[in-house]
């Protein structure tokens, strides 16, 4: 789950991070009169759930208060398009006001779970307010990676390690000590598995701030934490994703023409896999889960449909939990009350696979059953026309 900027900084100044003031508006009255509350330059932020506001000009500073109202009534209600909305982009409901900072340097801090390493790892770099894919590929020796056990904690020697990569003397290694820390603290606690500061600034007073934010959190431990879940912000979402997690579906949707309902997310994945292999272009990754039972098909369906650029839709079911034959009925049935139109492909393998097939090939639908992975996503393909959008 990702929340917004400003609820981001909120949790950082929880933690002890430093950052800089700042008042949240939804109308441009609304951001002048935070404007007004703060001396010298604001910086007036669109809020989305996405990176590259700056470039799409979701990011304006303001001399004045009057100023501020006027770049405000520019960001809001804008549609931001950056390279992480997509074409279609995000409509901006809300802007941050926030106080400007005299900066002296801009550099990289991130806490990540490595699971290669099955540890937490901290990535540092002076290669602040670039992305850091970009960093990567151009100037990897200026990124580094400090992996820490979680049941022993950040330790002295590591901070160390981290500062003098940053270029930092004793005094701001000791503020950088209690930056790490709160950050360190806040993500275990929190059970984070994002937490970017981007870009962390030094000050002309040798202060560190986090200028931007960004959290992410695991969905699988929000029930630990109702604080979190409570800033879910429902307008970020795409829509359909939304309606998959109240209804127990586990739902991505892509940009391909062929829908697909798998239950497990690792045979999800392979299905993506072979549908690309054979030279298709999925639509969407759907995990219907073990126990995917008639009425979670038929809510399957009903979700995938509602992309209109898919032209087929691929099941592919392992029956451990579940049975293929009570699988095969739930496909027949929603098939037919859904009245599907688009050819449906489906591949039963395991427990009473064989009765499914029998059922699918005995329905009189647009089915047709397989039995390897291979044949799935080649008749899947060939079933969308040969190919993606």
């Amino acid at each position: 789950m990702n929340v917004h900027e400003y609820q981001a900084k909120e949790l950082l100044r929880e933690y002890g991070v430093p950052v800089p003031a700042g008042t949240l508006a939804t109308t441009p009255a609304e951001a002048e009169a935070a404007a007004r509350g703060m001396p010298g330059v604001v910086v007036v932020k669109a809020q989305v759930h996405a990176g590259g506001r700056g470039k799409a000009g979701g990011i304006k500073l303001a001399k004045s208060a009057n100023e501020a109202k006027h770049v405000a009534s520019e960001i809001l209600g804008m549609t931001l398009r950056s390279h992480q909305t997509g074409p279609e982009g995000k409509i901006v409901r809300k802007v941050y006001v926030e106080a400007g900072s005299e900066i002296e340097s801009e550099l990289y801090l991130a806490v990540v779970v490595d699971r290669s390493a099955e540890k937490l790892a901290i990535i540092a770099s002076t290669e602040g307010g670039m992305e850091i894919e970009t960093v990567a590929a151009r100037s990897p020796e200026k990124i580094l990676t400090v992996t820490i056990d979680p049941n022993v904690g950040l330790a002295a020697y590591q901070v160390r390690e981290i500062g003098f990569s940053l270029g930092f003397d004793t005094d701001r290694i000791a503020k950088l000590d209690s930056f790490l820390r709160g950050l360190m603290r806040l993500f275990v606690e929190l059970d984070a598995s994002l937490v970017e500061i981007n870009p962390l600034v030094v000050t002309v007073g040798g202060d560190l701030i986090a200028l931007d934010a960004k959290l992410n959190f695991d969905d699988s431990a929000l029930y630990r934490h109702p604080e979190i879940e409570k800033l879910r912000d429902p307008d970020e979402e795409e829509p359909r994703e939304r309606e998959a997690r109240e209804i127990d579906l586990a739902y991505v949707g892509l940009d391909g023409n062929i829908g697909c309902m798998v239950n497990g997310a690792g045979l999800a994945m392979a299905t993506l896999d072979v549908i690309s292999l054979c030279g298709g272009n999925p639509a969407n990754f759907l995990d219907a889960g073990g126990g995917a039972d008639q009425e979670k098909v038929r809510d399957a369906f009903k979700l995938i449909l509602r992309d209109p650029n898919v032209k087929a839709i691929l099941v592919n079911i392992f029956g451990g939990i579940v049975r293929c034959d009570l699988i095969a009925e739930g496909v027949v049935a929603a098939a037919s009350e859904l009245g599907l139109e688009v050819p449906l492909v489906v591949r039963l393998q395991g427990n009473k696979a064989a009765e499914g097939r029998a059922i699918l090939a005995s329905s009189g639908l647009n089915i047709t059953p397989v039995e390897t992975l291979r044949e799935a996503g080649e008749a899947a393909v060939a079933a969308a026309g040969g190919g993606g959008r």
